[in-house]
């Protein structure tokens, strides 16, 4: 389980690059009171929670439903996730604004924390390291968002906003890699008949 874990925490925390979303939590929030900025990142962490697990348990059955299989999704997952990665590469610019009750189911919650790239990665390591591995793992990067979020002022002191973008374009690559592994498998996994 250990193991697993790792090996499915891995993907998920590039997916949801954290530190990529600092700079974006902190223009989206500033301004705001602690208790307001507290209240957001709870917010956020239900709203994302509720998805992703809720993705975890009826993505499989919804795939059936659909006649979709792995292979096709991880094809198409894979598409999504490079396209993401690219944007992130090409346009690092996410700063919305929306209205301070809003901000922690979208766009904290889904899509930034909890999007397209998380719910394509855990529904494709739910077949590699199964579902309690997922499922933590997930979780946890969820959690470690919210403490990013949380002590968001110190760590931006720390590392600069430009050392925050620097970190996520280095993500953003991995994002890329682990988007061309995910197409690759699931186009030898439909090359031999899977």
């Amino acid at each position: 389980m250990d193991n697993n874990f790792l090996l499915a925490f891995i993907p998920v925390f590039v997916a949801v690059d954290v530190i990529g979303l600092l700079p974006i939590f902190v223009g989206l929030t500033e301004g705001l009171d602690r208790y307001v900025k507290q209240k957001i990142v709870i917010q956020s962490l239900l709203t994302a929670s509720c998805l992703a697990v809720g993705f975890i348990y009826l993505g499989k059955a919804t795939f059936r439903l659909l006649g979709i299989t792995v292979s096709d999704f991880m094809i198409a997952g894979g598409l999504i996730l490079l396209f993401i990665a690219m944007i992130d590469l090409l346009n690092p610019s996410k700063e919305r604004r929306f209205p301070a009750h809003e901000l922690g189911v979208v766009p904290l919650g889904t899509p930034l924390i909890v999007g397209p790239a998380v719910l394509t990665t855990s529904l494709i390591i739910v077949d590699q390291y199964g579902v309690p591995a997922t499922l933590f793992a997930v979780l946890a990067n969820i959690i470690l968002s919210g403490v990013v979020f949380i002590f968001s002022g110190a760590i931006l002191k720390v590392i600069g906003e430009n050392g925050a973008r620097a970190l996520s374009k280095v993500v953003a690559l991995f994002l890329a890699a682990i988007a061309v592994m995910m197409i690759r498998k699931g186009v030898m996994q439909i090359i031999a008949g899977v």
